[in-house]
């Protein structure tokens, strides 16, 4: 087979190389967002507004927006966010708090 469809079986092998590193990407994701330990986890300057929603539950939407971190901001932390801004990160975990208090008050928490 090699011989007569070098082209066609190396991609047939790429394809299905990319296939299981997003298969495997996708197990340690679930494996790692299943472990209770990440959910709800302390706030801080290390982690991203994404990274605190996912753990929060709560639609990363609602906390980008209300940073007003810019959507196609990246991997922004929480450090590199106050610094941006000149303010603490302490002021900027306080308003992550509020807003995922906020967000819970209204009665919209997706975790059970």
């Amino acid at each position: 087979m090699w011989r007569d469809h070098k082209l066609l079986l190396a991609g047939f092998v790429l394809a299905v190389a990319v296939m299981l590193f997003f298969a495997v990407r996708s197990v340690m994701f679930w494996i790692y967002w299943a472990d209770p330990a990440h959910r709800e986890e302390p706030i801080a300057g290390w982690m991203t507004p994404r990274y605190v929603a996912h753990s929060w539950a709560i639609p990363p939407e609602v906390l980008r927006d209300a940073l007003a971190v810019p959507p196609d901001t990246r991997r922004m932390t929480i450090n590199a966010l106050a610094e941006s801004r000149g303010v603490t990160p302490e002021e900027i975990i306080r308003q992550i708090e509020a807003v995922i208090a906020e967000h819970r008050s209204n009665g919209t928490v997706t975790r059970p």
